[in-house]
């Protein structure tokens, strides 16, 4: 059997130039419904270093990784839609080992195909902010996820120019949605290209840069942040029976309500919930393969703003701790081969 090359987090705390360690396993045994994917791309995101910091001392190393894009090399007995050689897409599960390491054992359901004409680091910036941003957008939220179907609604975006709000911008944009959205200036040009009307300085007053802009109420308000120091901004902004939605578990309590008079909804988003739950995971796969449609008639642009190669160690190390230093637009994304 040939040999497998994992790049394992190591240990926890403070990342280290000793976080990822490559080690040499068998290759994973596909079950019945799993595709084998070799590895030729992966995208990092602050959920897999949260996870490594987490780690308890003395921990069994562990592969992290989510985002992945790869070439088919064996196929499950019981998976009737993908073929030797196709190339996919993926976010994987929080379940099985991930996406740093040259083959990876993925559920079939989770897949999408992608074309060949689509760049590696593309493809590897798509799938965990992608699906997050439509699941929030279109699943809880209540847009419609067709062209120019929620004319006259709007949406505001906290942390617009991170990986999910860049995505999240362009998919309303796309479904006819008016986007307004914060950051810091210097990522104003950013904004304005991947689908906002009105960037506003996240260090200004909300209320008053939404009424200038001519909204007394937003349809929905997406806090792609830590809830807590939007929430009553939110509250204030949300048109009645609007939505507030959120990606970040909140630190305690929330206070909620603010939305009970205007029956407005507060909605969590978590990309895994599907997988670890086992509850309509071939969505994942379908919606994938409606983002990269978008991707290939060139509609949404995942935003790479730093691609490194190859995967390996070193690079996750320096990819990682430029996503840690904080006001990072766009994504950051390792293409291959898996390296020492």
């Amino acid at each position: 059997m040939p040999t497998n090359l994992v790049l394992v987090a190591t240990h926890g705390g403070a990342l280290t130039a000793d976080s990822f360690q490559a080690q040499s396993q068998p290759w994973p045994t596909p079950a019945p419904t799993d595709l084998l994917v070799q590895v030729e791309g992966v995208g990092l995101n602050p959920v897999d270093d949260k996870l490594r910091a987490s780690m308890p001392a003395n921990a069994t190393p562990r592969v992290l990784g989510f985002d992945a894009v790869g070439t088919v090399v064996a196929v499950g007995d019981l998976v009737p839609d993908f073929t030797l050689g196709d190339r996919v897409i993926y976010a994987g599960t929080q379940k099985r080992p991930g996406s740093f390491q040259q083959v990876q054992a993925v559920r079939a359901a989770l897949c999408a195909r992608a074309p060949r004409t689509l760049a590696t680091a593309t493809l590897a910036a798509l799938p965990l902010v992608g699906l997050t941003a439509w699941e929030l957008l279109f699943e809880k939220m209540g847009f419609t996820p067709a062209p120019g179907a929620n004319r006259g609604q709007s949406l505001l975006i906290i942390n617009g120019a991170g990986g999910v709000g860049t995505v999240m911008s362009q998919l309303a944009d796309w479904a006819g949605v008016t986007v307004l959205a914060t950051a810091s200036p210097s990522h104003f040009d950013w904004l304005r290209t991947h689908g906002v009307t009105t960037p506003i300085d996240r260090h200004t007053d909300l209320v008053a840069a939404v009424a200038a802009a001519g909204h007394h109420f937003v349809t929905g308000v997406a806090i792609l942040y830590a809830p807590e120091p939007y929430l009553s901004v939110a509250c204030r902004l949300v048109a009645p029976f609007g939505h507030v939605g959120t990606l970040v578990t909140p630190a305690g309590p929330l206070a909620v309500t603010a939305l009970k008079p205007k029956a407005a909804s507060l909605d969590f988003e978590f990309m895994f919930a599907k997988s670890d739950y086992d509850v309509d995971v071939a969505s994942q796969g379908h919606i994938l393969s409606q983002l990269v449609k978008l991707v290939a008639a060139g509609l949404v642009d995942p935003g790479v703003a730093t691609e490194l190669s190859p995967i390996s160690p070193a690079n996750l190390v320096a990819g990682f701790t430029q996503l840690n230093a904080g006001h990072q637009h766009g994504k950051i994304v390792l293409t291959g081969p898996v390296h020492l």
